[in-house]
């Protein structure tokens, strides 16, 4: 379990050079609240940004830092986990990444990549997106669980049920199975080079004991011969090489072509973000005359403006979503190109291997053949030492036949663990055994919060969710409330998972805004019914409703802005 204590920074977005502390283990729960631009999500931007590297909020790391001090900026996270007591310092200009463990600083010659890796996989044992789904709800950069692709939810449940730890191993073994795959087909190679060298020098042998010296002209017959098919062989040896230089040709600019793919997911990822963000705000003018906040009626002119930009931008971005769809898939055909001319690069690459392989053999037969000559000429064979150097090659065909079924049983082993290590092995009953229990949990937050709807998530992760009269609807199909108490039951799951595998466990819950949006007063009361059984915790709920909270909260905390700079007040 990971047990955070304390959150302090400076210079950090609003904030001036006197250290902001929060002290994240001092009561159960704290509602946190301030007029907007106050600070009051700083705390969240500044907790991913100490452990990940990056905000919470869609704020680039250069923009972290305050613009009216401009340096110095530092943020430091203090937790505790595996009996051990950590701290995390981040800081822009200057940069700055340390942790300490136990007040040790721990060894900084790795890169910033590695060093990352060290405090994700070795000491958070979670990455940011499995942290956000167990310990942050948000309302503005959070993306829930159910807004995530296949391959994200996978991966957040991997990371809840602690085993990731299978993938990382898949990869490892692809890794070696390709290496395996390479020296299969080699050892392979060199003993049926050996095999044919065998047999060639087993008849040398039996021919020098037959003491026929006419056999002299077969030899050089053979020399011919193999003067012959080595012409042959450097023919198709110059041939094969033109075609690695005409194919290598093929697949120049590659790189470029890969890159722009990851380019395009990144890009699509945020026009759909983007997307999804217009027609929220379309549909809420659409369906609001009054501001929730205020309550003051909204200008109609101003609303008819907002819906008219909206949709137009909405019409813009859809265009531009297929015009990258089209693009994509342009991009991946040639993707699937340049993978098929590697493909064939690398054939171009084992047959030049062999067939050098081959001229090799066939030059050392050459001058074996040239010795062998002599010896007849000089009339002085000696038969002894040409059978020792048969029973040399004999020793070494078996030696090389004994690498070659290890080569081959290691592949058949490796080949079996990827099969048990894929995403349809090992991992997937684990995923089968605790879905159960994921429903359940799920079902059972949602009839708490007087939600009562049967929902269900597939081994893919695919919701169904049915209702008393059994009509099947998706997450997409309800109201904004609606989705929230999903998420939210989605977030009590998680955290119960974690508890129970103890991986992405956690004292800290942080809640920012949820109910200044969509739940409503009975919502909110099924909320802090739920919430009291997490009553160890430390739970953090971010709110412009201060005036009608205050009584429900052990602990308040007060953002203000004074003198174009974030404070804090204890309320």
């Amino acid at each position: 379990m990971i047990y955070f204590k304390k959150l302090r920074w400076r210079n950090f977005l609003s904030t001036g050079n006197q250290f902001i502390e929060v002290d994240l283990a001092k009561s159960p729960s704290t509602l946190i609240i301030g007029t907007n631009g106050a600070g009051k999500s700083t705390l969240l931007d500044a907790l991913c940004f100490s452990l990940f590297n990056r905000a919470f909020r869609d704020i680039k790391k250069e923009q972290l830092v305050n613009t009216i001090n401009q340096n110095d900026c530092e943020i430091e996270c203090e937790f505790e986990t595996a009996n051990k007591k950590y701290k995390v310092v981040r800081g822009i200009k200057p940069n700055k990444f340390e942790i300490y463990c136990n007040d040790v600083l721990l060894n900084q010659d790795a890169s910033n990549v590695d060093y990352q890796n060290m405090l994700e996989q070795n000491i958070l044992k979670c990455n940011y997106r499995a942290f956000c789904q167990v310990v942050i709800l948000g309302s503005t950069s959070y993306e829930p669980f159910m807004h995530l692709r296949a391959r994200y939810r996978r991966e957040v449940v991997e990371e809840i049920l602690d085993i990731r730890v299978f993938s990382h191993m898949d990869l490892l073994l692809r890794q070696k199975q390709g290496e395996l795959n390479k020296s299969v087909v080699d050892v392979k190679h060199r003993y049926d080079l050996m095999t044919e060298k065998y047999e060639l020098q087993k008849k040398h042998f039996e021919e020098v004991q037959s003491r026929d010296y006419r056999d002299i002209d077969d030899r050089r017959d053979q020399l011919k011969e193999n003067e012959k098919s080595n012409y042959e062989y450097n023919q198709k040896l110059q041939l094969l090489n033109e075609k690695i230089i005409s194919t290598k040709a093929e697949i120049w600019g590659s790189e470029k072509v890969f890159k722009k793919e990851s380019e395009l997911n990144k890009l699509e990822s945020k026009i759909e973000h983007k997307l999804d963000r217009e027609k929220k705000d379309v549909e809420f003018f659409e369906n609001n005359d009054n501001c929730p906040t205020c309550t003051q009626p909204i200008d109609e002119r101003f609303k008819q403006t907002q819906i008219y930009e909206g949709k137009k931008q909405i019409s813009k971005l859809e265009e531009g979503l297929q015009q990258l769809t089209a693009e994509m898939g342009r991009t991946q055909e040639q993707i699937k190109q340049y993978k098929a001319v590697e493909k064939r690069l690398n054939d171009l690459d084992i047959s030049v291997a062999k067939i050098n392989t081959s001229i090799s053999e066939i030059n050392r037969h050459s001058n074996r053949l040239d010795t062998e000559i002599a010896k007849f000429e000089n009339a002085d064979t000696n038969t002894n030492v040409i059978q020792k150097e048969l029973e040399q090659i004999k020793e070494d065909l078996k030696l090389v036949n004994v690498e070659k079924q290890k080569a081959v049983e290691e592949k058949k082993y490796i080949d079996i663990a990827r099969e048990i290590l894929n995403d349809t092995g090992v991992k997937a009953n684990i995923i089968k055994k605790y879905l159960p229990i994921m429903n359940n949990l799920i079902n059972k937050y949602l009839q708490s919060m007087d939600f009562f709807v049967n929902f269900h998530l597939d081994q893919e992760f695919n919701e169904t969710i049915k209702s008393r009269f059994r009509d099947t609807f998706n997450y997409n199909s309800f109201s904004e409330g609606e989705k929230l108490r999903i998420d939210l039951a989605l977030l009590f799951t998680w955290r119960t998972i974690a508890k129970m595998k103890n991986s992405t466990n956690t004292n800290l819950l942080i809640l920012d805004e949820i109910f200044d949006s969509s739940l409503d007063g009975q919502g909110m009361d099924d909320f802090f019914k739920i919430i009291k059984q997490f009553e160890k915790e430390n739970i953090f709920i971010i709110s412009h409703k201060g005036d009608i909270l205050f009584d429900k909260f052990t602990n308040i905390v007060k953002f203000e802005k004074y003198k174009n700079f974030t404070r804090l007040e204890r309320a």
